[in-house]
């Protein structure tokens, strides 16, 4: 007869399979392999950043670019700025960057009755999901920070070519090489740096619609118009990999504008960048634990993190840290710490004719 109360050692629990197999190391690991953010150099892991040592927010001091003042020499005694006939020597300035650390987590639980109703383990699907699920969650706070800086902080730096009306909406209208070169140009001879378009799926996959269309005629002759057709063949990849000399992200988490009520257009936004000018500092690796609730006859998952993202150029400007996702999202809690035309990303505002549903 068994004892009532052993616990046999050779008996797989939960907390086996979480800790034993490392399975926050593996989570950690996927979810850099399968972030596009991280595989297509936008995002950016700086140990600057990373707060270890405790704190709420990081500070990461830096130098403003330079802008020196021409003097001109004439051979007087008196050329130059100083009048005394001797350059007059100039200082860089400087600044502090400030990145606020948000914390994170979320629990799952799951318990034998579920078990045996779903006739499958619950909690390997959870397990299974984790690393894309903490992707978008991440992605979600990454594009609220964004919306926060170009709210007002780098609304300079943002073109607006779509239409809130409640039909219409033409090629003036969509994301197509006109418009990312006058997106460049809002950054004068700098635009040449960004080399990443981050899309919504309805922006990105009208690129791959407009890829697939070819030029037809009715008749081969001088006189014959041409026009766009939509008989090609589709030969090509099935995913948009570059645009106008950008790699294209594709992310569904992107902003979509709400201009209001009455039936208003979708808009969507667009973000065309410099890799690595989004960083990412972490005080605390992604932790998983897991244990076994025997009152209630639950296995219990939960998983936190610590990370901050910062946009170089800019700072947290809130007294308050740890912000919630819409608090990231507020214009106010944000300031540039240069010129922000050195900053080298840019917000574009397009229509889709793949979504034309209203708001």
């Amino acid at each position: 007869m068994a004892a009532p109360f052993q616990n046999y050692s050779g008996g797989v629990l939960l907390a086996d399979i979480v800790k034993r197999n490392n399975l926050s190391t593996y989570v950690s690991e996927a979810i850099l392999e399968r972030s596009l953010f991280v595989k297509s150099g936008i995002i950016a892991r700086n140990s600057l950043l990373d707060a270890a040592a405790g704190g709420t927010r990081i500070q990461v001091p830096e130098f403003n670019p330079i802008a020196p003042t021409e003097e001109i020499m004439d051979g007087t005694a008196t050329w130059g700025t100083s009048t005394a006939g001797y350059l007059t020597p100039q200082k860089i300035g400087t600044g502090t960057q400030i990145a606020t650390i948000c914390h994170r987590g979320f629990a799952y639980a799951v318990d034998d009755v579920a078990v045996l109703a779903a006739g499958e383990d619950p909690m390997l699907h959870i397990r299974n999901q984790l690393a894309d699920a903490i992707n978008k969650l991440k992605s979600t706070r990454l594009f609220c920070q964004l919306s926060g800086l170009f709210a007002s902080t780098l609304a300079a730096n943002s073109l607006d070519v779509g239409v809130a009306a409640a039909s219409g909406g033409a090629e003036a209208n969509f994301l197509t090489g006109s418009t990312i070169a006058r997106a460049r140009n809002l950054l004068g001879e700098r635009g040449d740096e960004l080399d990443t378009l981050v899309v919504h799926p309805s922006v990105g996959f009208y690129l791959y619609q407009v890829g697939l269309l070819t030029f037809s005629t009715s008749a081969l002759a001088a006189s014959g118009s041409v026009v766009w057709g939509g008989g090609g063949v589709g030969v090509g990849a099935r995913s948009i990999g570059e645009f106008a000399g950008c790699r294209v992200v594709i992310d569904p988490q992107v902003n979509v504008v709400a201009p209001g009520t009455g039936g208003h257009q979708r808009e969507f936004y667009c973000y065309l960048t410099k890799s690595g000018t989004i960083l990412e500092g972490v005080q605390q690796e992604l932790r998983i634990e897991a244990d076994r609730n025997i009152l209630s006859k639950q296995d219990v998952l939960s998983v936190d993190y610590h990370t901050a993202y910062h946009v170089m150029g800019t700072k947290w400007n809130s007294n308050s840290d740890n912000p919630t996702n819409s608090t990231l999202a507020t214009s106010g809690n944000w300031a540039a710490t240069y010129n922000i035309d050195l900053i080298p990303i840019v917000q574009l505002t397009v229509n889709s004719p793949l979504d034309t549903s209203t708001i």
